[in-house]
């Protein structure tokens, strides 16, 4: 299974290499048996390898990370020590958890049915997504019926994605300032699918890619399950470095640059036009490919919706960007639709790629996204209008119950970069877990292992109510009186 995905094979049994594809990259190339135990750790807390899973042999696990058997065993019985794993001789070796712990992985709410310990419903404050809008997708697909008899005739495979919805998607750009042609698109599965695509298409393993960190977590999964070298660009309440980001640019000449410039995942913070411009300018002086992520641009809340960030570039000199987006953040999340723009000739050579993955995308959510892409700009005022009153709800209610807690409102996004003044973020996770909150761990954003162990990413996303009693709980879970250990003490939190 792909990093970031609970692992569940039908005979409850992981293998050496599909072991090794989830590990960060700092632990292969210089395993160690303790740096391996926290990395394991890590996996079975974030429930990327799920409970009672046996894991493979110590010779076996060896060969595929690169190290001795010693090690292995070594890294096994420090797991065995701490609770993290079972071994019966003959049987194998299982994951478990320690008495009194719970996986921090979003399968831990569904596990317990949604439910914290006492039977109190859950809460989940980790997605960073609201529900579709009111009478949107009925209305879409009443549009889209008539269309889908015509499409059944046909075998339903576009790999590049309908014409239609490419045109669309095309013209969208075109409108906010970047003109795009239909055959610059590739239409995807979402925005992660399509980040996939561009990793696989530009990068090989080992080589050197950039990111923000913090930065969105599920795209640090897929580089590390890439096996990419990752350097990094600070983002602080205050936003970018450029002279750091220019030096960091200049001496690693990366293969790759991801940046989430409008309303930054997790910060919310919004790079101004003079430094994106820096961005660009030194990202094609190194040669590298600029991957923009798109994904939160229309969820302008203050400000005006910034336009692409390739529009700012002068004639011929946004070659290298490339541009992902999707209608999960404006939309809905399960309607899997995403996007890439870039030249027509790398859409073919990411369309090369796709269709190796998974063939086509789903025409039947493609017919529904059109008419969503449509009418999104009389659609979406009332969703910023929601969120608006969403995050005043969410501030109000850490105000309330944990103000010494701190954070800064941003100018659009969907959610608070909270600081908790001490390093004690996976902990809280994990004890709020017990009381039925499901929260974004700072930790799970950072490329360094163990950093942001101060933060954690709340999201607006749920009604207020629902964000008032999640706020409540986490309160509860900070102050019961039980100090939370730092994260110094406990090293199964490196992400």
């Amino acid at each position: 299974m792909a990093n970031g995905r609970v692992v569940r094979t039908a005979d409850r049994t992981i293998g050496s290499r599909q072991l090794a594809g989830l590990l960060p990259a700092e632990v292969l190339a210089r395993p160690g048996y303790r740096s391996l135990a926290d990395a394991l750790r890590t996996l079975v807390l974030d429930g990327r390898i799920a409970l009672h899973v046996r894991l493979p042999a110590e010779r076996e696990l060896a060969e595929a990370v690169g190290a001795s058997r010693a090690t292995v065993t070594g890294a096994y019985d420090l797991l065995r020590e701490s609770g993290y794993v079972r071994s019966r001789r003959g049987s194998g070796t299982w994951t478990e958890l320690p008495e009194g712990h719970r996986p921090v992985g979003a399968h831990a709410l569904v596990g317990a049915g949604g439910y914290s310990a006492d039977g109190e419903p859950g809460i989940d404050l980790a997605i960073a997504a609201m529900g579709a809008p009111e009478g949107a997708l009925a209305d879409a697909l009443a549009r889209a019926a008539p269309r889908l008899p015509e499409a059944a005739r046909t075998p339903g495979y576009h790999p590049f994605g309908l014409p239609d919805l490419r045109t669309a998607v095309a013209e969208r750009f075109t409108r906010r300032g970047l003109p795009t042609r239909p055959e610059q698109i590739l239409v995807t599965s979402g925005a992660q699918q399509a980040f996939t695509l561009v990793v696989s298409l530009l990068c090989g393993p080992g080589d050197r890619v950039v990111t923000e960190n913090p930065t969105y977590a599920n795209a640090l999964d897929a580089l590390r399950h890439a096996r990419l070298r990752t350097g990094s660009i600070a983002v602080s309440d205050s936003g970018w470095d450029m002279e750091i980001a220019e030096s960091t640019l200049r001496q690693t000449v990366p293969r790759l640059a991801y940046t989430i410039p409008d309303f930054h995942n997790p910060t919310g913070a919004l790079m101004p036009p003079e430094q994106r411009l820096r961005l660009l300018a030194a990202t094609r002086r190194t040669g590298t490919w600029l991957v923009v992520d798109e994904t939160i641009a229309d969820i302008a809340l203050d400000v005006p919706a910034p336009p692409p960030l390739a529009s700012l570039a002068p004639r011929g000199g946004a070659d290298h960007v490339v541009t992902i987006g999707s209608l999960s953040k404006t939309h809905w999340g399960g309607l899997r639709v995403g996007w890439i723009r870039a030249t027509a000739k790398m859409i073919t050579e990411l369309t090369a790629v796709r269709v190796g993955a998974d063939m086509t995308g789903s025409v039947l959510d493609q017919l529904v996204a059109l008419p969503l892409l449509d009418g999104m700009d009389r659609t979406l005022p009332a969703r910023l209008d929601e969120l608006r009153l969403r995050r005043a709800a969410l501030v109000e209610a850490l105000q309330r119950h944990t103000p010494e807690w701190s954070w800064q409102v941003p100018p659009g996004g969907l959610s608070l970069w909270v600081d908790l003044g001490e390093p004690v973020s996976s902990a809280l996770a994990e004890r709020a877990a017990a009381a039925g909150v499901h929260i974004g761990r700072g930790a799970r954003f950072g490329v360094d292992p163990g950093t942001f162990e101060h933060r954690l990413r709340i999201p607006y996303t749920l009604p207020a109510d629902r964000l008032d009693e999640g706020v409540r709980r986490l309160a509860a879970a900070f102050h019961d009186g039980v100090p939370l250990p730092p994260a110094v003490d406990r090293p199964y939190w490196v992400a």
